[in-house]
């Protein structure tokens, strides 16, 4: 995985400019978010050890025609990592909280990968809240990934930070964490999940 992410760099894009952005205290996390563009509301959840920038072109081409509210989830991008243990079933129930905190009844939601698996849950424990659901790369259950990613999965922790400094998940995290110093506990924190 370390290698693959070395080789391929992310592709560099301007994004927009959000039209609003800011934290929301849910749940005792405070969400980063941010919105772009105007139209029919879109939940945007990233991947595991991303943030919202990560969608690239991909948000830029949804914000010319929807309102996209990017969350940076729990102790990715600018939301702090905090005491509590990640979890999806709670990531989940706090993207309602964040949702009402911005005045959002219902939206579409995509997720991808670990927000994949938020946006199930989400989506399962507020019904009422979302529209349409788009998963993108996201396994429910360990069953769900091909046997021989398991041992890399599982070898994804503290011990690799210094083999995970030469990546861009480490650079994007550490440029615009707000306490850098937790990528450690964020990587053990993961392969606990």
């Amino acid at each position: 995985m370390v290698q693959a992410a070395q080789e391929n760099p992310p592709m560099q894009t301007s994004l927009p400019k959000p039209t609003k952005s800011g934290h929301a205290a849910v749940n005792g996390v405070n969400y980063y978010y941010a919105v772009y563009g105007t139209g029919e509301p879109l939940l945007l959840l990233h991947g595991g050890l991303g943030q919202i920038e990560m969608f690239g072109p991909n948000l830029t081409k949804l914000a010319q025609s929807r309102q996209v509210i990017g969350v940076d989830l729990q102790g990715h991008g600018r939301t702090p990592l905090g005491g509590r243990e990640i979890s999806l079933v709670d990531m989940g129930n706090d993207m309602a909280g964040v949702l009402k905190k911005l005045g959002y009844d219902k939206v579409d939601v995509l997720g991808y990968s670990l927000g994949g698996g938020v946006a199930f849950q989400f989506a399962a424990q507020h019904p009422d809240m979302v529209r349409r659901l788009a998963l993108v790369s996201a396994a429910l259950a360990q069953d769900g990934f091909y046997p021989e990613m398991l041992p890399q999965q599982a070898a994804v922790g503290a011990t690799m930070l210094e083999q995970m400094k030469q990546t861009p998940m480490y650079k994007s995290y550490v440029a615009i964490a707000p306490h850098p110093e937790e990528f450690p506990k964020l990587l053990d924190a993961r392969s606990t999940r």
